[in-house]
């Protein structure tokens, strides 16, 4: 199973408590139900609105379960930002 850096930005940051944190998943939607599952609450309502970048790639309007994620890799988690 690939592990690598999810990095959490803006409401998504403030809403996980962390800058950032270790995942050990194959797909973008394995890491998503793994951090769901340790942020239940605020985090899961701003990953709603989040946009993603794998390995710098955006995900765009892919499903989630067919982003392959990277030994090593990091998912940006990107909320909208006010202005931007």
């Amino acid at each position: 199973m690939p592990a690598g850096t999810i990095r959490y930005w803006a409401a998504a940051k403030a809403a996980a408590g962390t800058a950032e944190e270790p995942y050990a998943a194959a797909t973008l939607a394995e890491a998503l139900d793994a951090v769901r599952e340790r942020h239940p609450g605020e985090l899961t309502r701003v990953l709603q609105r989040c946009s993603f970048l794998i390995d710098g790639a955006p995900v765009g309007t892919r499903s989630h379960e067919t982003v392959r994620l990277a030994e090593g890799g990091t998912v940006e988690v990107l909320p909208p930002f006010a202005g931007g």
